[in-house]
């Protein structure tokens, strides 16, 4: 075979095995673009959020469709954080009221936190009493939690109300994580449902060897359960974050607001003329930023759990 012939073999052969490139069909290049437009609407009140909290708060007038930032400043940051002087904050549009920020911040951190790792917890335990342990009454109980997935979270608010005023909880953490930190029935329904689905032969293996229930059910069920758990967890922490109706209720003081509370205080707070809405932007985005990267960070978490199984 001549040297001609073996390059025109190789071409070949590489050709043969070269993948073939896709064209770019219509309906493909209809899904990017449906995929482009929902990102961009999605993504635009943040934008439009962040443009308005970097101007001026009497400059907006002028120019209030403008896409960049009209007379560019971090006024509306400081007068959140309470950095500006009242006159300083009166003469960029803001009322020259302070606000503390920061302790709602941290209010909003303890609410959050207590009542998301409480909640978790304890529907830990409700689904693997559900899903594992006989006992009698259980499949009346399971009835009952899922007829609570069916009752409106408003219906609970005055009954709650009125139990923690009686035990004299208002305008205190306790009050104001109690009654969401004991019993959610979505998550126990949740974490039930996935207990249903792990393999039953490691945990007779590990009564054969002599364990309890309990050291199963931390030292097996629930690290098989951790993408669940941690799904809960996420969910729960940005509900908490966003709340606003219950602590409305059992707090009235500066002292014990969450920042959602603290927003609507900020607002009245904004001059009879014109309402501030660089510094309201200004603080939305501080209030909303930890929930944006918590979700960044974990976002995939959440969609992975979509489709886990019981074994790792």
């Amino acid at each position: 075979m001549t040297t001609e012939s073996l390059r025109v073999a190789r071409v070949a052969r590489v050709a043969k095995v070269a993948p073939r490139r896709r064209r770019p069909s219509a309906l493909r290049s209809l899904s990017w673009a449906y995929i482009i437009a929902v990102i961009a609407v999605t993504a635009f009140p943040f934008y439009w959020m962040l443009r308005t909290a970097l101007s001026n708060n009497y400059a907006l007038d002028t120019k209030p469709s403008s896409l960049l930032p009209v007379g560019l400043t971090l006024g509306p940051f400081e007068r959140v954080f309470g950095l500006a002087t009242p006159a300083q904050a009166i003469a960029q549009g803001g009322s020259g009221a302070s606000v503390p920020f920061a302790r709602a911040f941290l209010n909003s951190v303890i609410y959050a936190s207590v009542v998301t790792v409480c909640v978790v917890f304890f529907s830990t335990l409700a689904a693997y009493a559900f899903a594992r342990l006989e006992w009698r009454g259980r499949s009346i109980m399971f009835r009952l939690v899922l007829f609570a997935l069916m009752v409106p979270g408003l219906m609970t608010f005055l009954p709650n109300f009125l139990f923690i005023k009686d035990l004299g909880l208002l305008n205190t953490y306790p009050g104001l994580i109690l009654p969401g930190a004991l019993f959610s029935a979505f998550d126990i329904f949740f974490l039930r449902q996935f207990m249903l689905g792990l393999s039953r032969e490691i945990e007779e293996a590990a009564l054969i060897d002599g364990a309890g229930k309990l050291r199963i059910l931390f030292r097996i069920s629930i690290p098989l359960t951790s993408g669940p758990i941690a799904t809960l967890c996420i969910l729960g922490f940005i509900s908490m974050w966003n709340d606003y109706f219950w602590p409305l209720l059992v707090t009235s003081n500066n002292e014990m607001a969450p920042l959602t509370l603290a927003l609507g205080v900020f607002q009245q707070a904004s001059p009879e003329s014109m309402p501030d809405w660089a510094g309201l932007m200004a603080a939305t985005l501080v209030s909303a930023l930890p929930m944006l990267v918590l979700f960044m960070i974990c976002g995939r978490k959440i969609i992975n759990s979509i489709g886990f199984t019981g074994m790792k």
